[in-house]
């Protein structure tokens, strides 16, 4: 079982906002993210979740929350997926009373100079659920390839129209969450390992009635390590795409039938 690591406790007035920053052979980049992070939301912790990286990214982590009481750090036993990662922490946050829980990557991909951008939605009480959109009007990568561009904008477009999901970028995995949404969404039902992540967890708050915004982001290429991106992950997210809309219909089918909600 996945267990946190010993840190100095953090103050319940420090509890409000937490950033989720997955690791896997992140050792050149959890230093830089985590002060740039505290850097942007000084009022904000950060758990920190490594899958057991061989290049010491775990140990690294462990030294920097001895440091800092605002860093926490969750010890996975292996490599299981982005996915298992962010359920893993969801649980853990949930239980520490947290208000708003941010992903985000840890290799300078989602710039963190937008994240008071994701926060204010969900401050102002307009949002649930804030996604950093690539491809809403303001939204910027501007160091892909045409070929990374039509694979990443087409998988959205096509999550959208099978799934009914009226937003742009779905498959984005910088997002901020009110505890509350992340509560209306059975965890244990969360099936995806990878990117497909983050369209499963978009579809369900849809579905549980979450309020969901789009502000856009610039993209940015890692700046240290090997990207975690490949074609079965791709094959995943496909996958997971036609399986949930099959599960939906026949949902609503069964639930019609009975005279329920098909919601």
């Amino acid at each position: 079982m996945p267990s946190a690591a010993s840190t100095p406790s953090v103050r319940p007035t420090d509890q409000r906002i937490w950033i989720i920053v997955p690791t896997y052979n992140e050792r050149d980049n959890v230093d830089p993210i985590c002060d740039a992070i505290l850097d942007t939301v000084p009022q904000a912790n950060i758990l920190i979740v490594d899958d057991c990286s061989p290049d010491g990214t775990g140990e690294l982590a462990d030294e920097l929350a001895r440091q800092r009481p605002n860093i926490s750090v969750m010890h996975r036993q292996a490599k299981q997926g982005l996915g298992r990662a962010y359920v893993a922490a969801f649980r853990d946050l949930l239980g520490r009373e947290a208000d708003v829980i941010i992903q985000m990557d840890a290799d300078f991909s989602h710039p963190v100079r937008f994240l008071p951008s994701l926060i204010e939605p969900l401050t102002a009480d307009r949002a649930d659920l804030v996604l950093g959109s690539r491809y809403v009007r303001g939204g910027h990568i501007p160091r892909w390839n045409i070929l990374r561009r039509l694979v990443s904008r087409g998988g959205s477009v096509f999550a959208g129209i099978v799934l009914f999901m009226p937003y742009r970028d779905l498959t984005g995995g910088f997002k901020a969450w009110r505890a509350a949404a992340l509560r209306e969404i059975d965890l244990d039902r969360l099936h995806a390992g990878g990117y497909a992540f983050q369209i499963e967890t978009t579809f369900r708050a849809r579905l549980a009635g979450a309020r969901i915004e789009e502000v856009p982001i610039t993209f940015e290429e890692r700046r240290a390590g090997e990207s975690k991106m490949s074609m079965a992950i791709f094959s995943e997210a496909l996958g997971l795409v036609l399986g949930l809309r099959v599960r939906t219909l026949h949902r609503r089918k069964r639930t019609l039938t009975a005279g329920e909600r098909p919601f």
